[in-house]
């Protein structure tokens, strides 16, 4: 006998049940990535910062770019300081994001190193005027942290949902790049419906990349 609401519990356990399953394999990933980066000597992360450096400020799209909503690196991600310097005394208005307390991202003006304080979670965060949260709707390619990328353009993030929430935001037309080491840039990651795709990706021995 069909039992309606007994195969609706079903089918919430079966979604409920995947949930589950593709957090887990996230957070396998986290560890993996994270452990791995701790690897890295200071020299290497240093050489891979000026590749991925280099090779975004070459772009035609980033060069054109009277707007970038970028962000401060934090601990072993590859460093941005360099390109944030770069993109800022080129002319470039650089948008850096600011943490808020629903985990969302409000955005403010980078005017240099010294601009920078630390925030929640050890962030560095700008100290000019904020924005709103829809301020990197205007930006003409947003950089993204990632701990890894995929070749079909999904990326991993940390988990806070940040940047899945402000890409939402980004039309389809603008460029938005994550930012890895070589071997971050990996075949396929697991993905729940919220994730966002990046359209492109950048590493230090494969440059920019654009993705599918």
């Amino acid at each position: 006998m069909h039992d309606p609401d007994r195969q609706a519990e079903t089918s919430a356990g079966t979604t409920t049940g995947a949930a589950l399953s593709v957090d887990a394999e996230k957070a396998a990933w986290r560890t993996s990535l994270l452990t791995a980066r701790g690897l890295l000597s200071a020299e290497d992360r240093a050489a891979a910062a000026r590749s991925i450096r280099d090779a975004l400020l070459s772009r035609p799209e980033v060069e054109m770019a009277a707007s970038v909503a970028a962000y401060a690196s934090l601990l072993n991600e590859p460093d941005t300081r360099g390109l944030l310097f770069a993109l800022w005394k080129r002319g470039t208005y650089v948008l850096l994001p600011r943490l808020l307390p629903d985990r969302d991202l409000d955005w403010a003006t980078y005017e240099g190193p010294d601009s920078l304080v630390p925030g929640p979670h050890g962030l560095l965060q700008p100290t000019a005027e904020a924005r709103g949260v829809r301020a990197v709707e205007a930006a003409d390619v947003v950089i993204v942290p990632s701990l890894a990328v995929d070749r079909s353009g999904m990326r991993l993030g940390r988990g806070g949902g940040s940047y899945d929430r402000a890409l939402a935001r980004v039309g389809p037309q603008i460029l938005t790049v994550g930012l890895v080491y070589d071997a971050e840039l990996v075949d396929a990651l697991p993905a729940a419906p919220h994730d966002r795709r990046l359209s492109a990706v950048v590493t230090p021995s494969g440059g920019f990349r654009r993705l599918p």
